[in-house]
């Protein structure tokens, strides 16, 4: 059978099991995967270097669908491919327990590098990835060692091009000269509303070129030798991120073609029976797949094993050529951290006090960087504020440099996602930065990682009121209870820098996303020989000051800096008979992992309680009860002082007595 009869065979193949997928689950998103199928099999055929056998191959070329909702396309590339998903599972598309939902999700499905369909979101995570390559290749790679070699391709859409994120991340990659980002744009000018026309008519070319990008267009999506020609010259271009804009037809063949209707719901059985008979296509059998085109797209089995097999006999090469190198970069891509990382982490004491757990942080970070070499990271241009340089170390992307830190730009969102294609590429520990009120910018990013469980470290500075005279707009109020609200994402406030320091190294061990709350305001350190918290962070919440031997009136629940404010209002307390013992609750994610023994004896349900901290009571009263008192903060913040702040809003030695003695009085 000739070449191009083998090729319609596979594109067809592509288009009919994605429509028949949607068919069955009578749900999902059918006009993508017709349009964009023949580049996606090019893309996969002639280029994608990866092992079905083995997904999970470090080397492997990274494909992200950016378009998620295109995911039956994905699910059928990945079948047909040889990875670990059958017929069955295609099947079960969109249905309860199957491993094909309807948008890709990492570690759900084998093969899926990132989740998609929160439009931008892939984009970014795909920038993200090319930077880690970037990164480790120049980190391990030695002259005849490229054992860091390898690109990232994208399918995205009108709808990824329109979201801001992907400008931000486009920005950056085209200053970084992210040369092996090569995305193909799924340009079908239909937009869910009808025609781009209506909200999407900018150049988009143009637009690119200017971020510096090297730009190509195919005028006919079908024309598989123009598509493999423009990926063979975007590979060329070393010191560009490429962008195809490849003109499509959404729904292509079937009587939905180029309608918004063709986007998010089935064709329909009548439709069906005239998309597969415009294709050419057996009306008669449903997830068909011609034994021809199962044969070619089967090869990419044995091609996958062939270039892995080429990869490890030049990793052994390199363990021979350069054993300390090799043994670091195994350890990199295992996810390992080095022995000994935590041995020589700060411990404060009383004279290194007061000072900001942010600069706590940034005192931390870089004693870990002495170590840890891919601690990778950086600031929504708020370095100097966040604490997050690392001294001494160069920059990412400037000047020919390919150093751990990174200047983000005002550019939240991106810096979040990116973030997330860093953890997800693997070898790295990222992190960001950036004040806690503007942890909203990042919030859909903030989400996904938590959805993902990567291992992404979001440090947020500038926890409270008391940023002062900067006023509402900077005072976050809403934002840590929001963060609280995530699932899977592990939020934590320290008291001081000791705390801090525990916290850091939580962040680094823990399984998934963890969120740092710090001051700017500087903090007394607790004194470590009359108070323990060795062992308290990693509780989630633990009595730090205990009221006398002889029992408790009440129980003080704080977090962060309102920590030392009622270890003051403890003493004002015992002045006037009240017994009160101090819980430090710096995170409410780990305090309820622990038993629940553990959790009644820091928190006995019997003895009233009252919470202090700097923001939203929102969710207080689940620890406080509804006879418990919190003193926090429901309305947005003032510009003033932050002292001056704290005391009218009720933050003082004396409102806290009082709430305390109006509370056992109930």
């Amino acid at each position: 059978m000739n070449s191009k009869k083998v090729n319609d065979l596979c594109v067809n193949s592509l288009r009919c099991l994605a429509v028949d997928m949607v068919e069955a689950a009578n749900s999902g998103h059918p006009g993508l995967p017709l349009g964009a199928a023949p580049m996606a099999y090019l893309l996969w055929d002639r280029f994608l270097r990866h092992n079905p056998k083995n997904p999970n191959w470090f080397n492997r070329d990274r494909f992200v669908l950016s378009a998620g909702h295109g995911s039956a396309l994905l699910y059928a590339l990945l079948h047909v491919m040889g990875y670990e998903l059958p017929l069955a599972e295609i099947k079960k598309f969109r249905q309860w327990g199957s491993r094909t939902p309807g948008h890709p999700e990492f570690g759900v499905t084998v093969g899926v590098e990132t989740t998609t369909g929160p439009l931008g979101q892939g984009f970014t995570n795909g920038v993200g990835m090319a930077m880690a390559e970037r990164f480790l290749a120049d980190k391990f790679n030695r002259d005849d060692y490229p054992i860091v070699d390898h690109y990232t391709y994208a399918i995205v859409s009108d709808g990824d091009l329109m979201e801001g994120v992907s400008s931000e991340a486009a920005s950056l990659a085209g200053t970084w000269k992210l040369g092996k980002i090569i995305y193909l744009y799924d340009d079908n000018h239909i937009t869910i509303d009808g025609g781009t026309h209506l909200s999407f008519t900018e150049d988009v070319g143009k637009r690119f070129e200017a971020y510096g990008w090297h730009v190509q267009r195919i005028p006919d999506g079908n024309d598989l030798g123009a598509i493999e020609k423009a990926i063979r010259i975007a590979r060329k271009q070393t010191n560009k991120p490429s962008l195809i804009m490849v003109r499509t037809h959404i729904g292509f063949g079937s009587p939905k073609q180029d309608s918004a209707s063709a986007h998010g719901e089935p064709l329909g059985p009548e439709a069906i029976k005239k998309t597969k008979k415009s294709l050419g296509w057996p009306l008669d059998k449903d997830f068909y797949i011609p034994e021809e085109a199962l044969i070619r797209f089967r090869q990419a089995v044995d091609r996958g094993a062939e270039e892995e097999a080429k990869w490890q006999k030049l990793m052994e090469r390199y363990r021979r050529e350069h054993p300390d190198l090799s043994l670091k970069f195994e350890k990199a891509i295992k996810g390992a951290l080095p022995e000994d990382w935590d041995d020589n982490l700060p411990v404060f004491n009383l004279e290194d006090g007061p000072l900001a757990t942010r600069s706590a942080s940034g005192k931390v970070l870089n004693v870990l960087a002495e170590k840890m070499d891919n601690l990778v990271g950086g600031s929504a241009d708020l370095a100097p504020s966040n604490k997050t340089m690392q001294l001494g170390k160069s920059l990412f992307g400037i000047d020919d440099t390919w150093g751990p830190n990174v200047h983000f730009g005002v550019r939240e969102h991106a810096m979040a996602a990116i973030t997330n294609g860093l953890a997800l590429h693997g070898g790295i520990f990222p992190y960001t930065g950036t004040f806690l009120v503007f942890s909203d910018y990042m919030r859909p990013a903030l989400r996904l990682a938590a959805m993902m469980q990567t291992r992404s470290i979001f440090i947020f500075t500038h926890d409270s009121i008391c940023v002062g005279e900067d006023g509402p707009t900077h005072q976050p109020v809403e934002q840590l209870m929001s963060l609280r609200t995530i699932p899977g994402l592990t939020v934590i406030r320290p008291a001081d820098a000791n705390e801090t320091t525990e916290a850091w190294r939580l962040a680094l061990t823990l399984p998934g996303p963890v969120a740092l709350i710090l001051t700017r305001q500087k903090l007394p350190v607790i004194d470590r020989e009359r108070y323990t918290i060795e062992g308290g962070v990693a509780r989630g919440a633990y009595l730090l000051s205990e009221s006398d031997p002889t029992g408790v009136d009440i129980f003080l629940v704080v977090t962060g800096s309102e920590v030392h404010l009622a270890l003051d209002a403890q003493i004002e307390l015992k002045n006037i008979g009240i017994k009160a013992s101090v819980v430090s609750m710096p995170s409410w994610e780990l305090f309820e992992k622990q038993p629940e023994e553990y959790k009644r004896s820091i928190l006995p349900p019997d003895v009233p309680k009252l919470a202090i901290e700097a923001g939203s009571t929102l969710g207080w009263y689940k620890y406080v009860g509804s006879s418990g008192d919190v003193i926090g903060i429901d309305r947005f913040g003032v510009s003033a002082p932050g002292e001056t702040i704290c005391e009218k809003f009720g933050f003082s030695v004396a409102e806290v007595v009082s709430r305390a003695t109006r509370l056992l009085n109930k």
